[in-house]
C-alpha cells in the first residue's frame, strides 16, 4: 500500500461520511438525487467516470467501475445505499442530519446504516485512483437508491431495467456483515454474511357481519382478526440450525473453550446447549428460527359500529430453505374468516463460505485486528443483495467495521442517536483497501 495516500484516505473518510449524513435522504420523505450528484462529483475529482441513473424523478443511483489487474476474472460488485430511514430530531441528542462529531463518534442518521460504508467505498476508490494501483479484479461500485423501502427504485429496478451496468460481475459485497461483535474483553467475532432470511410481509383481512356496537355478533371481523394475530404473535417456530448459524455457534464455542452439542433433537435440550454460549446465543436468537410478528392493525370508523372488515400487517421472516414452513404455520393459525395476501415477498439466500473472496475478507480482518475472528453469518433482515442474486451474482455482507465493546450496535439501526466511531471508519478504509488488493 502507498502509505501517504492511505493516510489521506483515512483522514478524508470522516469528512466524506459527515457530508453524506448532511444530505437528508430520508425514505420515503425525500430522494437521493442531490446526494448522488455529490457522489459523482467526488469520483470526478479523482478522474473516475460514473453513470447516474434515475429510476423516477429524484430516485438516483450511481455506478462506477475500477479496472482490475486480472481482466480474465469476474468483477466484484461493492454496493451501498444512499437512502436512510426518517429521524425525529426531538428524539435525538444532536440534530440527526448535522454530521456532528462528539467523543470520538460521528453522529447522524445513516452513520451505520449505511453512509459509513458508502464513505469507506468512496475513500477507497479515491485511494486507488490517486495511486494508480489496480485492484486484483475489476470493481463495480454501486451507490443505490431506495434500499430502505425494498429497492423498487434502486437495486431491483436496475437489475430489471439496466442489467448491463453489472455485466461481468460474479460476486458482490454489501451491508449485513463484517462488523465486530465482542466475544470477551479482548477478542471479537466478525460475522460475514453468507445467508439472509427471506421476507414474507403479508396483509391479513377478516370479513364479518357489520352491525350495531351494542348487539351480540359472533361474526365480528375485529374479534376474528385479533384472535388470529394473537395466535401468530405468540407462536414459536422450531429451531432450524442452517449451516452459517451452526458454523458461527461452533466457532464461538471453540474460542470460549465450551463443549456444545448442536445435534440434540429436543428443543429444550438445545436451548440448554445454546445457553452455554452466554451473550453469543442471545445475539443469534433472531436467526435460529422463522418469525412472524403482527405490526399493524386497522378497523372501523365509529365506536358504536361493528365493521364488516378488519385488516392487519404481519412481518414474516424465514430462514433459507424454510419458507414453506412459515407459510404453512401462518395459514394454520388463521381464523376461517381471515385471508392473507403478500405485501412484500422476497427470497431467502445462502451461499457457501469459501473461495478467494471469502479468504480475502477473512485475511483483511485478521491483518487489521489480530484478535478478530471472521465467521459465517445469517443476516436476519434483507438487503439489496436479494436483487443481485437474480443476476446469478454470489452475494456476501461485509463492511469491515471495528466497534467499541460497549457500543449497542444492533440497537442503533433505525434507532435514535445513531453514531459510528471515527476509528471504525478509518479501520474500514484499511480493511477495504486490503480486500480490493487481494479479492
Amino acid at each position: 500500500m502507498t502509505t501517504d495516500h492511505l493516510e489521506e484516505a483515512q483522514r478524508e473518510v470522516v469528512d466524506l461520511c459527515a457530508e453524506l449524513i448532511r444530505f437528508d435522504t430520508s425514505n420515503p420523505t425525500s430522494d437521493e438525487r442531490a446526494c448522488a450528484d455529490w457522489v459523482v462529483a467526488r469520483l470526478d475529482e479523482v478522474g473516475m467516470d460514473s453513470t447516474l441513473v434515475e429510476s423516477a424523478p429524484g430516485r438516483a443511483s450511481v455506478i462506477a467501475r475500477i479496472p482490475g489487474a486480472d481482466p480474465s476474472r469476474g468483477a466484484l460488485l461493492v454496493h451501498g445505499h444512499l437512502d436512510v430511514v426518517p429521524a425525529d430530531p426531538d428524539d435525538w441528542q444532536v440534530p440527526p442530519f448535522s454530521g456532528e462529531i462528539h467523543d470520538g463518534y460521528l453522529w447522524g442518521r445513516g452513520a451505520i446504516d449505511m453512509k459509513d460504508t458508502v464513505a469507506v467505498m468512496l475513500a477507497t476508490a479515491r485511494y486507488y485512483a490517486r495511486t494508480g494501483l489496480k485492484p486484483a479484479r475489476e470493481i463495480v461500485l454501486a451507490f443505490l437508491a431506495d434500499e430502505e423501502a425494498g429497492g423498487k427504485f434502486g437495486a431491483h429496478w436496475l437489475v430489471e431495467h439496466r442489467p448491463e451496468l453489472f455485466a461481468g460481475v460474479t460476486e458482490a459485497i454489501g451491508e449485513g456483515g463484517g462488523f465486530s461483535y465482542a466475544l470477551d474483553d479482548t477478542r471479537r467475532l466478525y460475522p460475514i454474511e453468507n445467508a439472509q432470511r427471506g421476507m414474507a410481509w403479508m396483509e391479513l383481512t377478516a370479513t364479518g357481519r357489520a352491525g350495531h356496537g351494542s348487539s351480540p355478533n359472533d361474526e365480528n371481523a375485529v374479534t376474528d382478526l385479533a384472535e388470529t394475530l394473537t395466535r401468530i404473535g405468540r407462536h414459536t417456530f422450531p429451531v432450524r440450525l442452517i449451516e452459517p448459524v451452526r458454523a458461527l455457534l461452533k466457532e464461538a464455542a471453540d474460542l470460549q473453550g465450551v463443549d456444545i452439542d448442536l445435534e440434540v433433537d429436543d428443543a429444550g435440550k438445545l436451548e440448554v446447549e445454546l445457553a452455554k454460549l452466554g451473550h453469543v446465543a442471545d445475539f443469534m436468537q433472531v436467526v435460529l428460527r422463522n418469525s412472524a410478528n403482527p405490526t399493524m392493525f386497522s378497523a372501523g370508523y365509529q365506536t358504536n359500529v361493528i365493521p364488516g372488515k378488519a385488516t392487519a400487517r404481519v412481518d414474516g421472516r424465514f430462514l433459507p430453505g424454510y419458507e414453506q414452513e412459515l407459510i404453512d404455520a401462518v395459514d394454520a393459525l388463521l381464523a376461517p374468516s381471515v385471508t392473507r395476501e403478500w405485501v412484500n415477498h422476497d427470497i431467502g439466500m445462502e451461499t457457501s463460505f469459501d473461495g478467494r473472496l471469502v479468504d480475502a475478507m477473512c485475511a483483511a480482518v485478521r491483518a487489521e485486528d489480530p484478535d478478530g475472528h471472521p465467521v459465517p453469518y445469517c443476516n436476519p433482515g434483507g438487503t439489496d443483495a436479494k436483487a443481485f442474486t437474480k443476476l446469478d451474482i454470489r452475494c456476501f455482507g461485509f463492511k469491515g467495521l471495528k466497534l467499541p465493546h460497549d457500543l449497542p450496535y444492533n440497537r442503533l439501526f433505525h434507532g435514535v442517536d445513531e453514531r459510528v466511531p471515527l476509528e471504525g471508519l478509518r479501520f474500514g478504509v484499511r480493511v477495504m483497501t486490503r480486500l480490493w488488493q487481494d479479492c
